[in-house]
Order: C-alpha cells, then structure tokens, then sequence
C-alpha cells in the first residue's frame, strides 16, 4: 500500500500513483478522522467463507497469502477434510490464529458438544458461532424463545473452557415471525455471554440498521462480520453505504475482540478481494 503523508502531494506525485493506490488514498481522506483517532485496534480477521472455493482447491497457499497480507486470523466455515491438529499447523506456519469457527447447530447439541470443545481447544478458538438456525429452532416465536433458553445453558457450560457461544445474522433474522423480529426474541432472551455476532451487509439486507442493533444490544458484539452494502458491485469495505465511523466507534468502547471480514460479492479473483477490504481498513486506521 503506498503511504501518503498527512500533507498536499505535488502533481507528479499524484500523476505517479497507480488506479489501485489512487482508490486507496482516496479512502484514506475519506476517513482521515478515524485514521488519527485509531488507538489500541482490534485485530481482524477474514471469514474463510469468502474464499471457500480456493480453500477447497488448495488449503495452504490461502492461508499463506492471508498471513502475508496482513490478516491476524481466520474464521472457519468448513475445515476442507483436514481435522484440528493439521489446521493447527497450517496457522502457525502462517502467523494466524483462529477467530472462531462458524459450527452447525448440531455440534452444540449435548451429544456433541464435548468433542466440539476438544477439536475448538486444538484450533486455539473459543468462539463457536451457530451460523443459521435449523427451522425446528427458530421457525415459531416459542422455537426461538426454547433456542435462547438453550444457548444461555450452553454458555454457561462453556465458561469453565473459557468458551463461547454465538450466532451469526442473516437477513432474514431481521423479518417479524408472529409478529416479533427473532434477532430480537433471540439476543433480548439470552445472556451478555451469547455472542451476537451481527453481519453489516446481512443485517440491511434483512431491513435493519446495524448501528441501531448493535446500539440496542451493547457489549453484545464480541466478534462482529464487516460486510458492506450498497454501491459498486466491486465495491468492498468502505465503498458502499454502511456507515463505519458510527459502527466503529461503537465496537470500539463495547468490548469488540475481533473485526472479521467477509466478502460475498462475487467477481474473478475472491483472494484479491479479501485483499482490497484489508487495504481499505488500514486506510481507515484500524489496522
């Protein structure tokens, strides 16, 4: 990334930047405010979700180019027929640590729920987050009200592990079931310790405003998908219309572990893409 001090830049210089760095630098004056105002960071990760395809091809050489891009973890969506121990090493070799793994519901039942502590204990994680509810635990206002319950007596079993347990948003968590939004059955009936796990892009395209769920629920956001919404179909993190200053700030004092990437907009070079939103977080200040 090409470093531009804090000063006006003579016309050869800019003449000199290439497209890539011009975009960069662009964001960067954009969001020059929360570049200095930047202290202690959260570390970010990437969801591997947003690379699936190459991580199905060829595990390794993904996660070497995470590591090298700067990126301080991962969060699993699938563990592509390695199990913990191979995973393990591979993010060693590379500098990365593991942010979470996005694990069915199934693998916190109580049947599984030991030998999903033991393989998350290998991988270094403690954040297990249920990415979607099956529809026999969320598809009624009482199935959510039972899912919560659940969730609150699965956080308390993790806690000697030093454990937690999640749930990440779709939109669709966002549209009223017998009258009630679940987001809200959900989070509004379970413990401070129940990550919620809210996802930027899904969260408007389910109708919400982000900030004004991570506003209502304060402290709730341990690990937190940035994802934008809205403007050029290549547009990554800072491109569209999701309102970062306002989402930052309130991860920022609300206890936020871990910033966590993900990329679903589709195009030639995914890899790429990942990298761009990382660029554009480092001109913003928050890496």
């Amino acid at each position: 990334m090409t470093t531009i001090p804090n000063s006006v830049i003579s016309r050869r210089q800019f003449a000199k930047l290439g497209g890539a760095s011009l975009a960069t630098l662009a964001l960067a004056w954009r969001f020059a405010p929360l570049a200095q105002a930047a202290g202690n960071k959260i570390p970010i990760g990437v969801q591997l979700y947003s690379v699936r395809k190459e991580c199905e091809k060829d595990l390794p050489p993904v996660l070497e180019a995470i590591g090298k891009m700067g990126y301080k973890g991962v969060e699993y969506a699938g563990y592509y027929k390695r199990n913990a121990e191979e995973l393990r090493k591979l993010m060693d070799a590379n500098g990365l640590v593991c942010c979470g793994t996005h694990t069915a519901m199934s693998t916190i039942e109580q049947a599984n729920l030991k030998a999903t502590i033991e393989f998350n204990k290998t991988l270094g994680n403690k954040y297990l987050i249920v990415p979607s509810m099956p529809k026999q635990r969320a598809g009624t206002k009482q199935a959510w009200l039972d899912t919560a319950k659940y969730f609150n007596d699965v956080a308390d079993q993790l806690k000697a592990d030093g454990m937690y347990t999640g749930y990440h948003a779709h939109g669709g968590d966002f549209k009223p079931v017998e009258g009630e939004v679940p987001w809200d059955l959900f989070f509004g009936n379970t413990k401070q310790e129940v990550i919620m796990q809210l996802d930027t892009g899904n969260c408007i395209g389910g109708g919400a405003d982000p900030v004004a769920v991570l506003k209502k629920y304060p402290g709730r956001a341990r690990t937190i998908h940035l994802k934008e919404s809205g403007g050029p179909k290549e547009a990554v993190i800072g491109g569209g219309d999701i309102k970062w200053k306002d989402v930052f700030t309130i991860c920022e004092t609300g206890g936020t572990q871990w910033y966590i990437v993900e990329h679903e907009r589709g195009g030639p070079d995914p890899v790429n893409d990942i990298k761009r939103c990382l660029e554009s977080l480092k001109a913003m200040g928050k890496a």
